[in-house]
């Protein structure tokens, strides 16, 4: 009997697209398990609203968030700390590609839609699921202070869009919306007014 001293690969690291869709996916699963015990696994909405809402509502979600895009890229242009926050994801994100913009933006719109304003608005209310999510989104340092407040304003928000459409089809586009078209932004630009440093030639 022979016995192979070859050891065997380590294996490779989750990429991070696979944590990304692990950490919303269990967000997911949290909201339902929430919901089921509630006796109300429908987080969608989909026995409640009628029809054409459940049609209409992803399109009102995309037009607030472009909306809230806007007012971002005005902030941006306007007030320093949007420019300083700007400057801080950008240096945290590194590079991402369009396919993990995609997953991310995806991800997180429906994990956490399903979490915050699925599960636990109906039992907690609209200000306290808000103040919830805008604890998920404290920052490393005070430079994200404005990151979180915001996100007690869109968690408000998006739990008075759930509230008036009566399904998570609203929310979760806007949230999408909101999260793929400034991650690319943020990726692909540096923050308005930024000065950038020639490139460093070296001595002759």
């Amino acid at each position: 009997m022979s016995f192979s001293t070859r050891h065997s690969s380590p294996e490779p690291p989750l990429s991070r697209a696979s944590l990304v869709i692990g950490l919303y996916g269990a967000m997911a699963l949290v909201g339902l398990l929430i919901a089921a015990g509630r006796g109300n696994p429908d987080l969608y909405g989909i026995s409640t609203a009628p029809g054409w809402l459940l049609l209409a509502s992803p399109a009102v979600g995309v037009g607030v968030g472009i909306l809230v895009v806007l007012l971002t890229r005005v902030a941006a242009r306007y007030f320093q700390w949007a420019r300083d926050l700007h400057a801080s994801f950008r240096d945290l994100l590194g590079t991402l590609t369009g396919r993990e913009i995609v997953i991310l933006a995806v991800a997180s719109s429906i994990g956490e839609e399903m979490l915050f304003r699925g599960a636990l608005m109906p039992w907690l209310g609209v200000p306290w699921q808000a103040l919830v999510f805008a604890l998920l989104h404290v920052g490393p340092s005070k430079r994200f202070l404005p990151w979180t407040a915001s996100a007690f304003v869109l968690g408000v928000a998006f739990g008075l869009l759930a509230d008036v459409t009566d399904n998570l089809g609203a929310p979760i586009a806007a949230h999408f919306t909101i999260n793929f078209l400034n991650l690319r932004y943020i990726v692909a630009h540096e923050p308005p007014g930024a000065v950038k440093l020639p490139p460093a030639t070296s001595a002759a």
